[in-house]
């Protein structure tokens, strides 16, 4: 059996940081893991943020409510899950997540957690583990699966590596540009296109 593991902001759905820096104007929340390969230091700074400007869950809650799958990402997620088995694999939190899982169909999500307190102050960022998306392809394949994957971000780059094949998608030059050995695609139409030439079984569009 073939497992199909995808990122999710900027793959499925908007990256929410940066929605929630255009609706509040800060720039410095703009910065997401397509800039940066250090996580710890990246989710640091936007802790710090939100603190300094008295900001927390409710607002960015509230911002994520005015949010949709990127265009064709249901219909995609649709056709992949009558191929594969589907896992998304993200470094977002389920406190964020549960409005847009709804807009997909809720395929299965692993990602992280928050700890808040009574009025919504963000005040620490709860890791499933470390290296995330890595760990889990490998118990994937410990578990005899075959795994195709796909995402857009430095934090990817570790789960395409782990998998049987992985693949860019909708990544930055600088991505693309440091990771040469996968293949690169801007569109769900040509994302259908590498599933089908990764996957061992004989498949059609």
């Amino acid at each position: 059996m073939e497992l199909a593991c995808l990122d999710l902001e900027g793959v499925l759905i908007p990256e929410i940081w940066m929605a929630f820096a255009e609706k509040t104007g800060i720039e410095e929340l703009r910065a997401t893991t397509r800039d940066t390969s250090d996580y710890d230091k990246l989710m640091t700074q936007r802790l710090e943020v939100l603190a300094k400007h008295n900001l927390g869950l409710n607002e960015i809650q509230e911002v994520i409510t005015t949010l949709s799958p990127l265009e064709g990402a249901k219909e995609f997620i649709d056709w992949l899950r009558k191929r594969f088995q589907v896992v998304i694999l993200s470094d977002t939190f389920y406190e964020f997540a549960g409005p847009l899982m709804a807009q997909l169909g809720y395929p299965t999500l692993l990602c992280h957690t928050l700890t808040t307190d009574a009025n919504g102050k963000v005040l620490d960022y709860n890791l499933r583990q470390a290296n995330p998306k890595r760990q889990a392809i490998c118990a994937f394949k410990s578990i005899y699966y075959r795994t195709i994957a796909a995402g857009d971000s430095y934090n990817d780059t570790t789960m395409l590596a782990e998998a049987d094949a992985g693949i860019l998608f909708h990544a930055p030059d600088n991505v693309i540009r440091e990771f040469p050995q996968f293949p690169a695609v801007n569109t769900f139409a040509d994302l259908k296109k590498e599933f089908i030439k990764a996957s061992h079984r004989d498949l059609i569009l």
